[in-house]
């Protein structure tokens, strides 16, 4: 083969304008160009965790590399600025994005804990409350994880004729009585405002359920609380509740079930399935006997570890079994008595402390 310098030149100029300048917005965020819009979502989220500058305080190029993050978000996140961003790329979407003032994470999933605000050393402004809510789910989503829209009916401040008293506060002045004579008194002093009027405006909120999240992990959304009218509204808190579930329990990491085999299952063993929350089938199956109160365990098929999806706890089966109602005739009891080869043992013992 002949070496061409020339098409080795352009081969290594078009590498290095895709790794440092034509990285695109999907690579950015680590998703296919067929990504769903819960896909983008997703990864944003998880991306976000990672390269927040809060987290990332000894890296020079946190703040930018958290900028180009919310970029790329802004733009594949909105349907008409994707397509047009798939069309021409970034020129296209530059001043679209510019002038719609389009905040990545007004109705995203609350402040994943950070502060997004850089303004510092200003006046403390009035804030209306803080509304907690629980957000309930099932243990699937807990699971699986699932995007969850919530319609929120909110009370908003718009302008309203005339004027009205506001910044009402106690100042003290001097008023003369008589030739020399002076009192000082509190009174009350308010500034003449704009008047306005609350108005309920619907609005579409939507909440990312994270594989592995637990009871009372709360999701902020800042400003979607109640208002105030002479500041900012409070926020908006959804928790985690688990709704109870038919089949398994979660501990911490780990799920609970009970499985119920007949005495027969229990004596020469058994095979059977369970339908995980993700739908998969577990196999469970045992070739020796099984008592009643045996926990069978199976590593990794518990829930999601929520900071390492990659963990899973363990699924613990505790054995019940069904003794058969019917009655045995007499040569059905001396058959079982030889097969069992058993003594009668009757022991008395206090089982609740372990005797």
């Amino acid at each position: 083969m002949i070496f061409n310098p020339i098409l080795f030149v352009v081969v290594h100029l078009l590498t290095f304008c895709v790794l440092v300048f034509c990285q695109n917005y999907y690579d950015i965020l680590n998703v296919p160009r067929t990504a769903k819009q819960n896909q983008i979502k997703s990864a944003f989220r998880k991306m976000a965790k990672l390269l927040h500058p809060d987290k990332n305080q000894n890296d020079p190029e946190a703040a930018e590399k958290f900028s180009k993050l919310r970029n790329a978000y802004e733009v594949l996140s909105d349907e008409k600025m994707r397509k047009d961003y798939d069309r021409c790329g970034e020129q296209c979407v530059k001043k679209d994005s510019m002038a719609s003032g389009h905040d990545p994470f007004a109705s995203f999933f609350g402040d994943f804990g950070f502060h997004f605000d850089d303004s510092s050393g200003q006046k403390e402004i009035p804030k209306g409350g803080t509304i907690v809510l629980d957000l309930h789910v099932s243990l699937e989503e807990l699971y699986n994880g699932n995007f969850i829209q919530v319609t929120r009916n909110k009370p908003v401040i718009k302008p309203a004729h005339g004027t009205r008293q506001c910044n009402c506060r106690q100042e003290m002045i001097t008023k003369q009585l008589g030739p020399g004579r002076f009192q000082m008194m509190q009174q009350n002093v308010c500034d003449e405002c704009p008047n306005v009027k609350l108005v309920t405006e619907e609005s579409m909120l939507e909440i990312e359920v994270e594989p592995g999240m637990k009871d009372g992990q709360e999701t902020k959304f800042t400003a979607e609380g109640e208002p105030h009218i002479d500041g900012e509204p409070g926020d908006l808190i959804f928790k985690i509740k688990t709704n109870p579930h038919s089949v398994f329990e979660r501990r911490g990491d780990d799920l609970y079930t009970n499985l119920t085999i007949t005495l027969q299952d229990a004596l020469i063993g058994f095979r059977t399935e369970i339908t995980q929350l993700d739908g998969r089938k577990i196999s469970i199956e045992r070739d020796t006997v099984t008592w009643p109160g045996a926990k069978i365990r199976k590593k990794g098929e518990g829930m999601p570890n929520y900071d390492n999806n990659n963990l899973h706890g363990n699924l613990i089966i505790t054995i019940d079994v069904q003794f058969p109602k019917n009655n045995f005739s007499e040569q059905d009891q001396e058959d079982l008595k030889r097969i069992l080869g058993q003594n009668s043992i009757n022991k008395l013992y206090n089982g609740l402390n372990g005797y």
